[in-house]
């Protein structure tokens, strides 16, 4: 892609991918990369603007993560976050300090609505603070742009030099003007016009996917998930009859999901593809045995999801390019330079050292989820397809607590499907995120037709959220709850209690393992 692009130069903010995410819905490509990203290469990339994150540390520790001055003398638009701003000011010989008064949450903030960061924003506008230090006196040459009543330096500019640097949070909801000061840092300051748009995506992709692919042989790991369906289409958009789909059902599906993946895949599908269902459930559930920790589990399965599709691979003949549907925040969570390894995702992490294939194709690597909808629309996929429910590759096992069985992968997939059902009976599905039942390891006593009873329980979860990076649990109406966990009970055989997790992300992630 030759989009004009925006770095994020990540100094380990919780909000990396999220400013990532916003930047992008003003249409401007964004990347995040580790502060490490050496100097010639962001030179190399010719980037419209860089932005600086947050992050837990103090630029007077010397441990802590640092960028060379030199960055703000390239002449690029720069715009520094919390501790972004903070560093921007040290780097520049202003001065940072503990400040008196730490700020956390909604803040009221003045600001100066003739700065080109500020324009539209209203003079007193709500910004999200979280902060220990402050810039206690701006570097030479900076024109002070917004305070609060304990902030001296909320934002402050050098408009010659193109150098912006808030201390509050934009790219999070509770600022309420947050995207606008975005957007007009990349359209007022960085001059960006906005090349990032899904249908030229689309038609970019399929121009480089069939130089790249010329006449070779191409496999795709098809789960009928959103992401895998979009790779899919997309693939066979740019190389028709070269794409063999390997759909394989490992056993850890929702219920009836491996004969819904044929229906719209197969033989009698909707599309020109050549379809291979693979019925792999005994062979993923042997290698699961006694397996309870979380990224062995994921380990496992990306493992064996590449020896089947080697296998495949060798009945077909000689296949030249695996492709797979991994997406950006994928990428981010299984771990990006120095940010915290979250999870493996079993398309990044969980890939074993060696694969059969002489490439591995991405195309979706660059996009979020919201983005992966748009692009599955301007392909001409069904939106019931493309609004679908998520679904983590490994499936139910991380949606199982411990070990996984037959047994217990038979009473979530009924679970699920009780819950999903009276979620769009009451009208709720487009409304929520996301939402799933997943089967806890605890079990307790209960007590059901006058027996007593030492079952499991099912936990319901729902969230709220736009971009799957951060999300709140949705306040699902009590009369649909209370129908679901009676149905889940009465209904679905070795459950006896049913939970409702209230957690947002962070602190937990979507999935429960």
């Amino acid at each position: 892609m030759n989009n004009e692009t925006v770095i994020v130069l990540d100094f380990g903010g919780q909000y990396n991918q999220l400013i990532a995410r916003r930047v992008r819905e003003c249409n401007v490509y964004c990347e995040v990369h580790p502060y490490t990203l050496s100097l010639e290469k962001i030179k190399e990339m010719n980037p419209k603007g860089i932005i600086f994150t947050g992050g837990p540390n103090s630029v007077y520790d010397e441990a802590s993560p640092r960028y060379e001055r030199a960055i703000l003398e390239l002449g690029i638009p720069v715009l520094g976050i919390c501790y972004g701003s903070q560093l921007m000011a040290y780097l520049l010989d202003g001065e940072v300090a503990t400040a008196p008064v730490s700020e956390y949450g909604k803040t009221e903030v003045a600001v100066d609505a003739s700065s080109k960061l500020f324009d539209g924003v209203a003079e007193s506008t709500i910004c999200w603070m979280s902060h220990t230090d402050y810039i206690a006196k701006a570097p030479e040459g900076f024109k002070i742009t917004a305070t609060t009543p304990v902030c001296p330096v909320a934002a402050m500019e050098n408009e010659e030099a193109k150098l912006y640097a808030v201390q509050f949070h934009p790219e999070v909801l509770h600022t309420q003007e947050g995207s606008k000061m975005l957007h007009n840092f990349l359209y007022n300051v960085c001059e960006c016009t906005g090349d990032w748009k899904m249908d030229s995506f689309v038609e970019k992709s399929i121009e480089a996917i069939r130089e790249k692919v010329g006449d070779g042989k191409v496999l795709c790991a098809l789960s009928g998930g959103v992401d895998s369906s979009v790779a899919a289409v997309l693939l066979s958009k740019a190389v028709g009859k070269q794409l063999t789909c390997v759909f394989v059902d490992h056993g850890l599906l929702r219920k009836n999901e491996g004969d819904e993946v044929e229906a719209v895949f197969g033989p009698n599908g909707n599309y020109d593809l050549n379809f291979i269902r693979v019925n792999a459930q005994e062979r993923f559930y042997n290698k699961l045995a006694g397996k309870t920790e979380p990224e062995e589990k994921r380990k496992i399965i990306g493992e064996e999801f590449i020896r089947v599709f080697e296998e495949e691979a060798k009945k077909i003949g000689a296949v030249d390019f695996l492709v797979q549907g991994t997406i950006y925040p994928d990428v981010i969570e299984s771990g990006l330079g120095k940010s915290a390894v979250i999870k493996s995702h079993h398309n990044v992490g969980g890939l074993p050292d060696y694969v059969d294939f002489k490439e591995i194709i991405e195309p979706l690597r660059d996009l979020f989820k919201d983005e992966v909808r748009k692009a599955g629309l301007e392909l001409g996929i069904p939106e019931y397809l493309v609004y679908r429910q998520p679904f983590p590759g490994p499936g139910l096992a991380v949606r199982i607590i411990g070990e996984v069985t037959a047994e217990k992968v038979k009473i979530v997939q009924d679970a699920d499907a009780i819950y999903r059902e009276e979620i769009e009976k009451a009208g709720l599905a487009r409304n929520i995120g996301q939402y799933f039942a997943a089967l806890t390891n605890m079990r307790s006593v209960g007590v059901m037709g006058d027996f007593r009873t030492y079952d499991y329980a099912i936990a319901l979860r729902a969230v709220m959220t736009s971009d799957f990076m951060t999300a709140e649990a949705a306040e699902i109406p009590w009369e649909v709850l209370s129908k679901v966990t009676t149905r889940i009970v009465n209904e679905v055989k070795h459950v006896n209690r049913v939970l409702y997790d209230c957690t947002g992300k962070p602190p937990a992630t979507i999935e429960f393992e």
